[in-house]
């Protein structure tokens, strides 16, 4: 039997969601100091974090730029800095994020058309390599790696591969999966992808990072529709004096060194995607017992976060059972879909199966103190959500 986590914080709810996620004593005790922007101490926090997150990639090939705001700012600063303005691009959209960046490429004014699955289907290469072959205009694809809109881990493999055969560019947004998913350039490759300091390397909010060809960064000068949210200008500016263009967020930094270094010694990826998907194993398990429903089949379960279906039980309200489950100790996520009424519970942060067996008894304790007899969800439901 593996042992529990130490406990990461001092009467803290746990917080079952994709980021903001609950974060280790360590990571927290990091931003206690103050650091100057310019100073060489930082800077050098700042080339050690880069030269990680390369490591962690796993592919020489790439640079790490880090980026101040949430990771929807480095999204959109990957869209407009690799995306160039006589560009054209699809996005492969199954939900809120996929939606984002679209939204985000309209605003920018560059081309674009959506590949639109709904809430919860996912983009298949085959459909890919057709949509490819039709339209020649379209230079680049867009891709999210986990859609937490559902909980969905998009088949990224078989995309890269139909992007690659019809020689297009692939930008991935792995926002909410990089560090707790494998993620081989060889099996995918890619232009670049970005993720967040505070998903699943279990950093605090502050800042994104673009992980992206050198070349691609050598050729990006002069793309963007931004000053701030410039790739380019950020990575030729830290390659020249390692410092941030902009005041950065230091604290947030030196959280993430922390993250970094637990990451590591963990075992890195190929270990956090294996607690985090026995968490989601332990979570699912138990919340079916409970007589819930995932909204998606197992093959496409994420080890991110699990959407179920709000029972039918008419005693079922989500504001109550969001207020329950604080009560009890765990924040949790309402549902972000259009057709199906649903909850998620997510798996990652400093939690274990131990954590995930008390968010279970808790969700049974909360259905009780609710009223809820059953916690089926309506079988119309179950027809119009789930995957086979």
């Amino acid at each position: 039997m593996t042992q529990p986590l130490p406990a990461p914080h001092l009467g803290e709810p746990y917080l079952l969601t994709p980021g903001p996620l609950t974060t280790s004593y360590a990571v927290k005790a990091a931003m206690l100091r103050d650091h100057g922007s310019w100073d060489g101490d930082f800077c050098a926090m700042t080339a050690e974090i880069r030269k990680r997150l390369v490591a962690l990639l796993g592919d020489p090939a790439f640079d790490c730029v880090p980026m101040q705001g949430s990771g929807s700012f480095a999204v959109e600063a990957m869209l407009g800095s690799f995306i160039p303005r006589d560009g054209r691009a699809l996005v492969l959209a199954n939900g809120a994020y996929g939606q984002r960046a679209a939204a985000a490429l309209r605003v920018i004014g560059r081309g674009v058309e959506i590949l639109d699955k709904g809430d919860f289907a996912p983009p298949r290469g085959a459909e890919l390599a057709e949509i490819l072959a039709q339209d020649p205009s379209i230079t680049h694809v867009v891709a999210i790696h986990c859609e937490t809109s559902s909980g969905i881990l998009n088949p990224l493999p078989e995309i890269a591969r139909a992007v690659a055969e019809a020689g297009r560019r692939l930008l991935v947004d792995s926002m909410s999966a990089f560090g707790g998913v494998p993620f081989d350039t060889a099996q995918i490759p890619c232009d670049a992808v970005v993720s967040s300091a505070n998903k699943c390397i279990e950093g605090v909010p502050g800042f994104g990072f673009v992980l992206a060809r050198r070349e691609l960064l050598e050729r990006a000068q002069g793309n963007a529709h931004s000053l701030a949210l410039d790739v380019h200008a950020q990575w030729a500016e830290l390659e020249r004096s390692g410092q941030w263009r902009y005041t950065p967020p230091t604290h947030a930094v030196a959280a993430f060194l922390e993250a970094l270094r637990a990451h590591e010694a963990e075992g890195g990826t190929p270990a956090r995607h294996a607690r985090y998907c026995a968490n989601r194993d332990r979570l699912v398990t138990g919340m079916r017992g409970l007589g819930f429903a995932t909204l998606l089949a197992d093959e496409w379960l994420s080890p991110i976060i699990t959407t179920f279906h709000a029972p039918a039980d008419p005693a079922f309200e989500f504001d109550g059972f969001y207020d329950a489950m604080k009560a009890r100790g765990f924040i949790i996520y309402p549902g972000k879909l259009t057709k199906v009424d649903s909850f998620r519970l997510g798996h990652i942060g400093q939690m274990d199966t131990h954590v995930m067996a008390r968010v279970v008894a808790a969700v049974a304790d909360s259905m009780g103190a609710l009223g809820v007899r059953d916690c089926r969800p309506a079988p119309e439901a179950i027809a119009t959500g789930e995957i086979a």
